[in-house]
């Protein structure tokens, strides 16, 4: 009896290690992953950008969607919809050489525009300059990231992983955003270690929590955005 006890503790012991040492490979997996595809964005001549959500609390003034092309010059061109007074704003958008520029159904022509008058960021500001600033910047500063399970978009198998943002490093990339609270993220990512999109959820607005979509995928040839 003694000897079955004894190997029954020691089998316990060994499972016991084996998944402690699992949880902290996880972990490490996860960040290695993020890095791998924070690095692809950096070292990409530029990159498809999309930034969404659904909607915004009421009475906000806010970014509802950005997509479009941009690089780390930095440069954005795309469509952009804000949401202000209660209507929703869309407008075509270059953002260069630190000016934006917008123009409007309404209007064919291109006019100078401050983003922080619709309580929306500058979408340059959105790409970033280097791996340490822009959305892309997002996957490094993740805290505490976690592999889990599998998901599908189609046929494309992707990894889900989980993890905190730090609300300093959300509020500057969208400055209504709550700096002292944190963010929850989940990331896909596909077996080459790339970003296929992420949710981020917080207080983005007045403490009311707002899940964005994101998406950047990283493009062999120069965006070529010029100033209107």
């Amino acid at each position: 009896m003694f000897s079955r006890l004894l190997t029954a503790t020691v089998l316990s012991g060994a499972l016991l290690l084996t998944a402690c040492t699992g949880d902290d490979s996880d972990s490490g997996d996860a960040a290695q992953r993020l890095d791998a595809a924070s690095e692809a964005l950096t070292e990409a001549e530029s990159f498809d950008i999309s930034l969404s959500t659904e909607a915004l609390p009421s009475g906000t003034r806010g970014l509802l969607s950005a997509e479009g092309i941009g690089d780390h010059s930095p440069a954005f061109e795309g469509d952009v919809k804000v949401v202000a007074g209660g209507a929703t704003l869309a407008a075509e958008v270059i953002s260069v050489d630190g000016k934006t520029y917008a123009k409007t159904g309404f209007s064919p022509v291109w006019a100078p525009l401050d983003p922080s008058t619709l309580g929306a960021p500058d979408p340059a500001a959105l790409v970033g300059t280097d791996a340490d600033s822009g959305l892309g910047a997002l996957l490094k500063a993740t805290t505490d990231p976690e592999v889990e399970d599998k998901s599908r978009d189609g046929d494309l198998v992707l990894t889900e992983i989980s993890g905190e943002l730090p609300g300093d490093r959300i509020a500057q990339l969208i400055p209504t955003a709550d700096a002292t609270e944190d963010f929850d993220v989940v990331y896909r990512l596909t077996d080459d270690d790339e970003l296929h999109d992420a949710k981020i959820s917080g207080p983005f607005y007045g403490g009311e929590d707002v899940t964005y979509t994101l998406r950047l995928s990283p493009r062999d040839e120069p965006a070529g955005i010029e100033a209107p």
